[in-house]
C-alpha cells in the first residue's frame, strides 16, 4: 500500500510542477486537465502526508520514552504516544478507504426516474412526495433539477416523474437510491383511517456522454405532438413535445417539459443515452459477475430497499439496517445522514472485499 502511496505522491508533485510551467499556463485545455487530475489526488496525498508526519512524531515519542530519565516527561510522552497510535490507526484506515477505486460515474449528472408501483392513487401520491424529497435534497446540495416528463393523476400524484439532476458529485450521492421504496400510512383517499402499504420504484441512471453511447439517427423514430397539462389543459399551441423510440431496443422516451421542440429532443436524447448506457453496463456485469451481481444502483426493482412508516415516524433502509425516527425531516430533503451511512457501509464492503482478495493472493 505504501509503495502505491509513494508513487501517487510523486505523480501529484509532478503534476504540480507541470502546472507552474508557462507552456501549461498558456494552454487552457492542458491547464484544465492537469488541474482536474491534481484535484483528484489532493485528498489522498494530504492524508498520506499527515500519516507520515504522525508516524514520525510517534517514533520520536518512543525514542523519548526509551531515553528520558525524568518520570514526568516520560508520563507525558506515553500519553502522547497513545494519542498518536490512535490517530495513526485512523489515518491508515482513511488511506485504505481513499485507495478504493472510484466509480467512474461518481461525478456524473443523473437521470432520476420515479414510478408508481402497487397501491394505485396512494402510490402515485407517494411518487410526488419522494420527488419533492429529492428536489429539496438537490437544492441543499446546490444541484440543478430539471423536470423532463411527468404523468400526473387528478389528485396531485404522479404515475411517473423523470428529471435530470446536475451538479458536483450527483451520482456518487444518489446511486444508492435505486430500488423499491415502500410506504406505510393512512392515505388521503382512505375514509376509515386504515393503514395501507404501497410501493414505488426509483431508478438513478448516470448521464452518458455521446462518446460513451453512440446513438445513430437512423435507429430513432421521432414523433412530435402537442403537450398538455393536467386534465387536458393546453400547455402551448405548438407540437413541442417529443417521443423518441430507439428501434433496436424498443426503449421509448417522452419529453414535454420545454416549449421548444429542439430542447425537448435534446433532453429526450440525454435520457435515452442514460438508459442505453445502463443496459450495456448491466449486460457487462451479468457476463462478468453473474453469480454475485450487485443490485445497488442498478435500478433493479425486484427488492425492497427502504420503508417509510408514517404512523411510527420511522424510515428503515433494509440493506444496511439503518433506522431513523425523523421521517418528517427526511421527507423534507434531509437525506444527508442516511446517504452518508449508505456510502460508509458500501465503502467498508469494498475494503473487506479488498482484504479478502489480498489474503487469497
Amino acid at each position: 500500500m505504501f509503495s502505491q502511496l509513494d508513487e501517487i505522491e510523486r505523480k501529484y508533485e509532478e503534476i504540480s510542477n507541470l502546472l507552474a510551467l508557462p507552456s501549461t499556463i498558456n494552454d487552457p485545455n492542458k491547464m484544465k486537465a492537469l488541474s482536474k487530475e491534481r484535484a483528484e489526488l489532493e485528498e489522498l496525498v494530504h492524508a498520506y502526508r499527515e500519516y507520515k508526519k504522525t508516524r514520525k512524531e510517534l517514533e520520536e515519542s518512543k525514542e523519548l520514552i526509551a531515553t528520558e530519565n525524568d518520570d514526568e516527561i516520560r508520563t507525558l510522552a506515553k500519553e502522547e504516544l497513545r494519542q498518536l497510535e490512535t490517530k495513526l490507526a485512523e489515518l491508515e484506515n482513511r488511506l485504505k478507504l481513499l485507495l478504493i477505486p472510484k466509480d467512474p460515474n461518481d461525478e456524473k449528472n443523473v437521470i432520476l426516474e420515479i414510478r408508481a408501483g402497487t397501491g394505485g392513487e396512494e402510490a402515485a401520491l407517494f411518487v410526488a412526495d419522494v420527488f419533492r424529497m429529492y428536489t429539496k435534497y438537490a437544492e441543499s446540495q446546490g444541484w440543478k433539477i430539471e423536470l423532463t416528463d411527468a404523468n400526473e393523476t387528478g389528485i396531485g400524484g404522479f404515475k411517473e416523474v423523470i428529471a435530470i439532476i446536475s451538479g458536483t458529485g450527483v451520482y456518487s450521492n444518489m446511486k444508492y437510491e435505486s430500488g423499491v421504496h415502500r410506504v406505510q400510512r393512512v392515505p388521503r383517499t382512505e375514509a376509515s383511517g386504515r393503514i395501507h402499504t404501497s410501493a414505488i420504484t426509483v431508478a438513478v441512471l448516470p448521464e452518458a456522454d455521446e462518446i460513451e453511447v453512440n446513438v445513430d439517427e437512423k435507429d430513432l423514430k421521432v414523433d412530435v405532438f402537442r403537450a398538455s397539462g393536467p386534465g387536458g389543459q393546453g400547455v402551448n399551441t405548438t407540437d413541442s413535445a417529443v417521443r423518441i423510440t430507439h428501434i433496436p431496443t424498443g426503449i421509448v422516451v417522452v419529453c414535454r417539459d420545454e416549449r421548444s421542440q429542439h430542447k425537448n429532443k435534446a433532453k429526450a436524447l440525454k435520457i435515452l443515452r442514460a438508459r442505453l448506457y445502463k443496459k450495456v453496463k448491466e449486460e457487462q456485469e451479468l457476463k462478468i459477475h453473474s453469480e454475485r451481481r450487485s443490485k445497488v444502483g442498478t435500478g433493479d426493482r425486484s427488492e425492497k430497499i427502504r420503508t417509510y412508516n408514517f404512523p411510527q415516524n420511522r424510515v428503515t433502509d433494509h440493506r444496511i439496517g439503518y433506522t431513523s425516527h425523523n421521517l418528517a425531516a427526511i421527507m423534507d430533503g434531509n437525506l444527508h445522514e442516511l446517504i452518508d451511512a449508505l456510502k460508509s457501509h458500501y465503502q467498508m464492503e469494498e475494503l473487506k472485499k479488498g482484504r479478502s482478495q489480498d489474503v487469497n493472493q
